[in-house]
């Protein structure tokens, strides 16, 4: 783990995940791509059974906010989780022979990571905190300017919220 970062694990906290995309490209700019990642995220709760409370995709970055899981860290989850997606929506590709000493913005090619390699992660342990983090989430879409109200995005939890537990995926309701 680098020096300074400190992940707090094991006191039964919620974490306020966020996790981007390789230099903030926008890689789950489409809704195939955005739905995929919501697929897998179901997968994975599954698998390492966690509590999701809420979540977002944006075109460029995620948050989620979520128990420990039932087996292994958060930190081995969404390693996990992430590199599912990132196999699925990034297949390996090789750069032309002319293009590889151009600056990766210069090439024709999809850059070779897909995620950043680090996480945030903020402990959440208070209803105002649980409340104000999925706040947030929730009006992200909003606040980027991709859509005039909450309703209007399919890959966030507020559709749960607002709806009784329908959306895309099921969310553990506060």
């Amino acid at each position: 783990m680098p020096e300074g970062l400190q992940r707090i694990y094991g006191h039964g906290h919620l974490h306020f995940i966020t996790f981007s995309c390789y230099r903030r490209l926008p890689l789950l700019k489409s809704a195939q791509a955005r739905n995929l990642f919501v697929r897998e995220l179901a997968r994975f709760r599954e698998r390492r059974g966690f509590r999701l409370i809420g979540y977002v995709v944006m075109p460029e970055h995620v948050h989620l906010l979520l128990s420990e899981p039932l087996r292994g860290t958060p930190s081995e989850a969404l390693h996990d989780l992430k590199l599912s997606v990132a196999r699925r929506l990034r297949p390996r590709q090789r750069t032309p022979a002319g293009q590889r000493g151009l600056p990766l913005e210069e090439r024709r090619e999809p850059p070779r990571a897909f995620w950043q390699a680090r996480f945030y992660d903020f402990n959440v342990f208070t209803e105002k905190k649980k409340k104000e983090k999925l706040e947030y989430m929730h009006g992200n879409p909003v606040a980027r300017g991709l859509v005039s109200h909450p309703k209007d995005w399919a890959w966030s939890s507020w559709s749960n919220y607002a709806r009784k537990g329908e959306g895309l995926i099921h969310v553990d309701l506060l």
